[in-house]
Order: structure tokens, then sequence, then C-alpha cells
């Protein structure tokens, strides 16, 4: 329609008008969603790239939860495991010293029987500690136990956790051994220092894999929080910005809607050509 030509029929500034309302109101909803979602990135039809992309970190923020609950499982294993060991290693000191009063020649028969009584109880509290060192169905100390693995990230790799049956071995010798008389007990003596040497071995493989255990979840908590992070910042708004555009667009909406109410008066204006004298 060439530019200047007045008519009824049609009313090119009610069109731009209208388009400038709806273009407005099209901008005016996507930021009333973002500020209620407090995301900018909704689904595929706001950015179909950023939204595929989000949706893989998800993917993965979800299997970084699965590992450390492997890990979390882990570590309650070898926390229960290193709990009964020492408990055992501090038992092995009550029962050196019941051994070393074994030892001594002036003790009469009835003073030996006690002493053996004490000895043999001292050692069904070691098997009581190995049969409570459960965790989840997993008993690293008991006899036959074999190695752990704990996933240690979503590629599927594992960490090894180490089993210790020597810690029941060991109470088993112990079991076998008597304090009746002297000669007894120093063979005693001599089961007793080399279970103090298992145990301390015992402690030291159950410390180290403890604290792998605990450097690779936290390692893995710091992966995700990156990776949380990193999601943010693809998919989350920038609330203060949104309430700025907010307010904007409803300022141009009002505007619009008065630009589109004139433009469809103007019409009307031609009513006066054909005014009567």
């Amino acid at each position: 329609m060439p530019a200047g030509v007045n008519s009824v029929n049609t009313n090119a500034g009610a069109l731009i008008a209208l388009q400038n309302v709806n273009a407005i109101n099209r901008n005016l909803t996507a930021t009333q969603n973002r500020v209620s979602t407090g995301f900018k990135v909704v689904g595929a039809e706001d950015n179909a790239s950023s939204f595929a992309i989000a949706q893989g970190i998800r993917s993965d923020l979800k299997s970084y939860q699965a590992v450390s609950q492997g890990i979390a499982n882990a570590k309650g294993t070898t926390q229960i495991a290193l709990a009964g060991t020492t408990a055992i290693s501090d038992l092995l000191g009550d029962i050196q010293a019941k051994i070393t009063e074994g030892l001594n020649p002036g003790n009469n028969t009835q003073q030996q029987a006690i002493l053996q009584s004490d000895f043999s109880n001292l050692i069904t509290q070691i098997n009581q500690f190995i049969s409570s060192s459960a965790y989840n169905g997993k008993n690293l100390l008991s006899s036959g136990t074999a190695n752990a693995a704990v996933i240690s990230n979503i590629d599927g790799s594992t960490i090894a956790i180490r089993a210790n049956s020597q810690v029941t071995a060991a109470a088993t010798v112990l079991a076998g051994q008597a304090i009746t008389s002297t000669s007894v007990a120093l063979v005693a003596l001599t089961r007793i220092n080399e279970a103090r040497a298992t145990i301390a071995t015992v402690l030291g493989n159950l410390g180290a894999d403890q604290r792998t255990i605990t450097f690779q979840d936290d390692f893995i908590g710091e992966v995700s929080d990156a990776q949380e992070i990193g999601l943010g910042g693809i998919v989350d708004a920038d609330l203060a910005r949104e309430s700025a555009r907010l307010q904007a667009y409803q300022v141009q909406r009002q505007l619009s809607i008065q630009t589109l109410n004139i433009a469809n008066s103007s019409p009307a204006t031609l009513l006066g050509l054909f005014a009567g004298p």
C-alpha cells in the first residue's frame, strides 16, 4: 500500500503497533518465566544447544551422587573395621598384662587358674569385636573375606579396599594359648607379640585405605560442585537483570497498547472529510 494513502480497509499503523504489542508480550512472558522459575533455559525451545548440554550435566550430577553413595558405604565398612581393630589393639595390652602375670613363678595353682580364666575371657572378647565389625554385610576382619572394590568415579573406575582376615587368624592362634604355667605363658608371650605386630599392620592398612576413600570422596564432591556451578552458568537466570527487564517490558507494553489505540482511532478521522457544510 503506497505511503500516505488513507484507507478504512487497511490500517498500516495499527498492524505495526500490533506487531510491537505481540513482540513485547512474548518478551514479557519469557522474562516472567525466568523470574518465576529462576532459569533462563527451561526447555529446548529456549536454547536447544544449551538445554542439551545442561541435560548431559544433570545426568553426570546424578551419576556423581551414585558414586558418592558407593563411597559412603565403603567408608562405613572401613570405619567399622578400623574401630574393631583399634578395640582389639587396646585389648591386646590387657592380654599381654595378663600373660605377664602368668609368668610369675610365685603364683600358686589357684591363682594361675584364675589368670587362665581371665585370659580366655579376653580372647573371647577379641572374637566378639571381630564379629561385630561388619557394615552392610561386609566384614573386612573375618576369616576368608576378600578384598572389596568400591566405585570411585562415573567412568566406572574403582578403589580396592584390602581384606584383613589376618586379624581372625591371630585371634585363633591366641585362643590356642594358655597361661596355666610359667612355661606355657612364655609361649603365649611370643604369640601375643606376634599378634600385636599383625594388628599394627592391619591398622596401617585400614588407615591408608580410609584416607584413600576420604580423598576420593572429597574429590568427587569438588567435581560435582564444579559441575553444578557450570550448570548454573548455563541455565540459571540473572534475577537482578531479569527484574529490570520485567519492569521495562511492562512499561513498553503499556506504551505499545496506547500506540495501538491511537492507530486504531486513525480511520475515524476520515469521517471529517465527508462532513457536510
